[in-house]
């Protein structure tokens, strides 16, 4: 079930109202339904992944507990990892690793037919088996009991508005809110409605409409002018951005308007200034996972300098890979590595060329800084949006090779209110983001003026209506 959908505009007012409706006792069978439900209306085979993940990880979970050394609790742990990323491994990573190893054969002159398997990539599963891991991990470490509620432990690895997308949450922070006796609150249930609201703006008008281009330049880049492509690539970076970060919005604004708090997976990652910013503003929920789940055990910067650089490498190239089974994803992955790399080798360099500036150029470093980081997540989506290794290249050469900027080129296929919604849409965007700053929501919401409130949220949802394409486009993230 899309958030964007006919559907779940009728299913979410139905679960909130029976929430509240329903029993205490019996809220978490009612939430669990509802999840099953949500997922079921994708494909209900794959709900037998989701129950077989909640089953090996709550009974290893509680035979962790009953062990008082950490030897037996590690057999636990290992059944855990064996069984989530065995099923992630099989449905994502198979036939690519098949595919590779055919043509490492074909190199050494070996004639290998390597099978494939002919099934489809459940949604989600990249993010509930991250989940799901989390809860073991830090049972195992000793962080957190085993959850006794089969039950509430069910809810937590399924629960429908983070599902699909995330945020992938720490059973430390949301598997103790499901025994929680959450009262209905009208500004709660405002305060989701409006993250929903601005979810849509986000998908619906920025988004989808920029998605209209992209598709059609990445689709054939050599019909298109080096500024046609140009220009897809830095609209693919606003529409990848608002896609998951409207997802997200969506997905906190239902939890909290049933009582739930989820964590903030986007925190203006455009205005970072470093990469290493970047990702503490990017996708926060899955950089978090990797540097408490992979950096850290690996030494992180508490070791040698080869150690760091190793730790840093593995985290990226675990990342790039988490997003899809895909040489594209690795290069993607390895570049931020490379990006790292360089900031830590240059930064006493750079300090001590700022120190020698002007004040009045100083001033405009922290512009200069964001834009230069956002320029090298630009060049890196190339290879993300890219279908293979050879059409990223294509892709770079079609930008820089002579002829083709051609204005006419650029606007050509669109309206003026495609182009509109295309070109004006991320800037109105930017803006308001920026007006926005760190004050945890927009203006317009937190005025005291009812009129203000009012008007803002009745235009947004005027520019939805008529900006935002009719037929519902499936999430970005959906397909890793």
């Amino acid at each position: 079930m899309l958030f964007n959908s006919l559907d779940y505009l009728v299913f979410l007012p139905a679960v909130v109202c029976l929430y509240f409706c329903c029993p205490q006792r019996l809220r978490w069978a009612l939430l669990l339904g509802a999840s099953y439900l949500f997922y079921a209306a994708w494909r209900v085979e794959y709900l037998v992944l989701i129950i077989t993940s909640t089953l090996v990880d709550y009974g290893a979970g509680l035979a962790m507990g009953r062990s008082e050394t950490r030897r037996p609790r590690r057999k636990w742990l290992w059944l855990s990892l064996a069984v989530n990323l065995g099923l992630l491994f099989v449905f994502k990573y198979a036939n690519f690793a098949s595919e590779s190893a055919r043509v490492v054969s074909e190199r050494l002159g070996l004639w290998i037919d390597f099978p494939t398997l002919q099934v489809l990539l459940p949604v989600g599963i990249s993010f509930y088996t991250f989940q799901t891991l989390s809860y073991s991990i830090d049972v195992y470490r000793g962080d957190r009991e085993p959850e006794r509620h089969l039950g509430r432990f069910a809810v937590y690895v399924a629960f429908f508005p983070q599902l699909v997308a995330g945020p992938i949450e720490r059973s430390l922070r949301l598997l103790p809110q499901f025994g929680e006796r959450h009262s209905f609150d009208w500004s709660r249930l405002k305060g989701g409605l409006w993250l929903i609201l601005w979810g849509f703006f986000k998908k619906l008008v920025v988004a989808d409409q920029a998605g209209l281009y992209v598709d059609a330049v990445y689709a054939d880049p050599d019909a298109h002018g080096g500024l046609a492509q140009l220009a897809a690539s830095y609209l693919f970076a606003f529409q990848l951005y608002c896609d998951f970060s409207g997802y997200s919005d969506i997905a906190i604004g239902s939890a909290q308007m049933l009582g739930f708090r989820l964590m903030e997976n986007f925190r203006r990652p455009y205005v970072a200034q470093t990469v290493q910013d970047f990702w503490r503003r990017w996708h926060v929920s899955l950089s978090t996972w990797f540097r408490d789940y992979v950096y850290v055990p690996l030494g992180g910067s508490r070791g040698t300098t080869a150690r760091w650089a190793v730790a840093i490498a593995v985290v990226f190239l675990a990342s790039g890979l988490w997003h899809g089974a895909n040489w594209t994803f690795v290069v993607w992955g390895a570049l931020h590595a490379v990006y790292v790399f360089c900031g830590a080798a240059t930064a006493n360099s750079r300090k001590r060329f700022t120190a020698r500036l002007p004040a009045a150029v100083a001033r405009c470093l922290p512009f200069c800084r964001a834009a230069f980081v956002f320029h090298l997540w630009v060049f890196s989506l190339i290879f993300f949006r890219s279908p293979s290794l050879a059409d990223a290249l294509n892709y770079l050469q079609g930008i820089v090779a002579d002829g083709g900027w051609s204005l006419a080129v650029l606007l050509a296929g669109f309206s003026p209110v495609e182009w509109c919604a295309i070109a004006v849409a991320p800037l109105v965007l930017t803006a308001l983001e920026l007006w926005q700053g760190d004050r945890g929501w927009l203006p317009f919401t937190a005025s005291r003026t009812f009129a203000v409130r009012l008007a803002f949220g009745v235009g947004l949802f005027f520019v939805i209506l008529l900006l935002g394409p009719m037929d519902s486009q499936q999430f970005i993230y959906f397909q890793f």
